[in-house]
């Protein structure tokens, strides 16, 4: 027998030493630099969003006057080491500009707009093979000042120029996206009145947004159908997180993504109010509390609840505890017109599920003295507020003053949630063994109009019997009870 013999393994030349780092080779340098052809794209951007921009900018020069805002489009921030977050623009740079690119500045002094961007990096520039976050041999090819200035209808100039620009200027106001570097030497001021400004501006959407949150909540109504087919492989084997990421795939296909982390609390986790782990299995006889909203393209954010029975059927105590949430949710939904105090709708709802509970025995105290500043004890199961405006962020116009945001009256064209819901957690021992574990929430997303409210979200059942039906239509038939 022959024995056999390891092959002889040449050693690389070089081997041993430090491989070279690629910016500090000349010849490398000039050798990715050369021979490359046009790649060049357009911005996209989608129809009407510039004209959009345009109008905002003009609404806010006309609120803070004189003054000169600065405000940033931000950074993505560190995910581990170095890779990041995917970058999502800060909304008022969004409604300001249109524009979706990391870095952005906007200075804005009356109707004059200046746009800050950092140009690509394409061959040539060392960052374009060197920065494995910016550079265009490791992202693709990127628009440039010249696009996003065609397509924005607003002056583009470079970031490197920022500087120059506010050398000289004082007083000036900052937004909360602005880097902090930029703020400090210049001497800019971070400004809680600019962002209480444009959180008061955006309250009342123009016609463009409502057709953003249109499209939103339609393809959030097609991503909970998506979601519903995929219910009998949940529960085989994928769990709450293969709904989740159901849903996800479908906003990231049909839009820019979900809108926030999408909720899916199968029978325990269901009251959970953020249930955002969806670590946990989707059991057959469970309530099911689905909480999702496409974000568009264009960053506006549908928001929809719905609470479904797996097996297409609701239990006696799961219904129950759905027609008093429904109850509730058409008392809320019915306060939401023009001339009616904000506020109205979260009231008239407390008190039906405030009655309901006591009518239960949950409550040891009368309804009225529960629904007193003083009392509040049908707040157990219900901690979080039942409704909150809709648009760029999820829970819009969040730097608004109080008696802006829930001390004024309605008025057309404001977009908002409704969504009450009770939460009886597994192991809340103050309610009987049926109802622990039960989860019920509804939310829809109403538009109030010159005569009342559309709901956009009607497309949703909201009945018990109405959420059946829809569950076993969209469940295979083997599936449905």
């Amino acid at each position: 027998m022959t024995q056999a013999h390891e092959p002889h393994l040449h050693r690389p030349p070089h081997a041993g030493t430090r491989p070279p780092r690629l910016t500090e080779v000349p010849a490398f340098g000039a050798m990715i630099a050369e021979g490359w052809g046009s790649d060049i794209v357009e911005a996209r951007v989608p129809d009407g969003v510039a004209e959009a921009a345009a109008a905002h900018r003009a609404r806010l020069a006309e609120r803070v006057g004189d003054r000169t805002v600065v405000l940033g489009a931000g950074r993505a921030p560190v995910r581990s080491n170095d890779t990041s977050y995917d970058f999502r623009a800060d909304s008022d740079f969004v409604w300001l500009t249109g524009c979706q690119v990391e870095d952005g500045v906007l200075v804005l002094h009356g109707a004059d707009a200046v746009l800050y961007l950092p140009p690509p990096a394409r061959p040539g520039d060392p960052a374009f093979f060197s920065d494995a976050m910016h550079g265009e041999l490791w992202v693709g090819a990127s628009p440039g000042l010249a696009e996003w200035e065609r397509a924005l209808g607003v002056p583009v100039r470079p970031l490197a120029e920022l500087d120059g620009a506010l050398a000289h200027g004082s007083g000036w106001w900052a937004g909360r996206a602005v880097p902090a570097d930029v703020v400090t030497r210049h001497g800019l001021e971070p400004s809680a009145e600019l962002a209480r400004a444009c959180s008061d501006l955006r309250m009342v959407k123009d016609a463009w947004e409502v057709a953003q949150l249109r499209a939103a909540v339609d393809h959030t109504v097609t991503g909970f159908e998506a979601v519903a087919r995929e219910i009998p492989t949940a529960v085989s084997s994928g769990g709450e997180r293969w709904l989740q990421g159901t849903f996800d795939r479908h906003a990231r296909t049909t839009g820019n993504g979900p809108g926030y982390a999408s909720i899916v609390g199968s029978g325990p986790h269901a009251p959970t109010l953020h249930w955002v782990r969806c670590d946990g299995p989707v059991l057959p006889d469970a309530a099911l509390l689905l909480d999702m909203g496409v974000e568009t393209d264009t960053l506006y954010t549908a928001d929809v609840t719905r609470t479904v029975p797996p097996s297409g059927r609701f239990s006696p105590e799961q219904r129950a505890v759905h027609d008093l949430v429904e109850k509730s949710h058409r008392a809320g939904m019915a306060h939401v017109r023009p001339g009616v105090h904000y506020l109205d709708f979260h009231f008239a709802a407390m008190e039906v599920l405030a009655q309901g509970l006591h009518d239960w025995g949950l409550l040891s105290v009368s309804v009225d003295e529960a629904l007193s500043p003083q009392g509040q004890q049908h707040r157990r199961w219900l901690v979080c507020g039942i409704g909150h405006h809709l648009g760029l962020d999820v829970h819009d116009c969040a730097h608004s003053d109080w008696q802006d945001y829930m001390g004024a009256d309605l008025e057309p064209g404001v977009v908002m949630t409704v969504e009450p819901g009770l939460y009886f957690h597994a192991h809340d021992l103050t309610v009987p063994p049926e109802l622990r574990g039960v989860g019920v929430r509804l939310e829809d997303d109403l538009l109030v109009t010159e005569t009342g409210h559309e709901v956009l979200s009607d497309a949703l059942p909201i009945d018990a019997a109405g959420i059946e039906a829809w569950t076993a239509r969209l469940l295979p038939t083997s599936a449905a009870v």
